[in-house]
């Protein structure tokens, strides 16, 4: 077990604590045919990134508030699936409120109803798509998820699983340790991954007075 210290941890939702995988899948897969596009490139390009980004990648000359709701609108409907990754309930029971936060590059809307389908609490903390100017990989939502929680970026732990989170996250400072849910090893640890895991059962987290102590089972399950 690699043992690290932090003051605060925080986490991004869908692939770390929540698998919203199939659904995410069916939605971009027919906003995709609708517009004449590659479902499996859009797909991979909407992973981790917030959806009015990925309508203004394909679509730059749309209407992209309206196609963006369009989006949203049916990622709300579409809940069947959504479950709590292992590990990720017995995680977050074991951290201070205070001491973490939600960062995600959907909307508050949609985070929530995700959160509630999975069966987890919402926090009282949490960055999402609905609070920021630029979104993933900018370092802007995770600076703000550090500043959510009063302790700078380099004093936490990011848990992320695709490459622009953890670009995101380690351009605002934070030590990251990336999950193996999404895409591979390789790609983790070119996105700048300090520890790569492979669901949060691999981490535990005691207080201690310096904040949290962290303990990282790293290697394939």
């Amino acid at each position: 077990m690699t043992q690290l210290l932090c003051r605060a941890m925080l986490f991004d939702l869908d692939g770390v604590l929540i698998d919203s995988t199939p659904a995410v899948a069916r939605v971009w897969k027919r906003w995709a045919k609708k517009h004449g596009l590659d479902p499996d490139e859009v797909i991979r390009h909407a992973h981790g990134c917030p959806s009015i980004a990925t309508v203004r990648h394909y679509l730059p000359d749309s209407d992209h508030e309206t196609e963006n709701q369009e989006v949203e609108r049916a990622e709300i409907e579409d809940v069947d699936g959504i479950v709590a990754l292992p590990g990720a309930r017995e995680l977050l029971d074991a951290i201070p409120a205070h001491h973490w936060a939600i960062v995600t590059s959907g909307t508050r809307k949609l985070a929530k109803v995700r959160l509630r389908a999975a069966g987890l609490h919402v926090p009282e903390r949490m960055i999402t798509a609905s609070d920021i100017q630029n979104g993933k990989p900018h370092p802007e939502p995770y600076l703000k998820g550090a500043a959510l929680l009063g302790v700078p970026a380099s004093a936490c732990i990011v848990v992320e699983d695709v490459p622009a989170g953890i670009a995101s996250a380690k351009a605002a400072g934070a030590t990251v340790i990336g999950v193996r849910t999404t895409v591979a090893d390789a790609e983790l640890r070119r996105a700048g991954a300090d520890h790569i895991v492979t669901d949060c059962k691999a981490i535990q987290v005691e207080g201690v007075p310096q904040g949290l102590r962290v303990a990282v089972r790293e290697g394939q399950s």
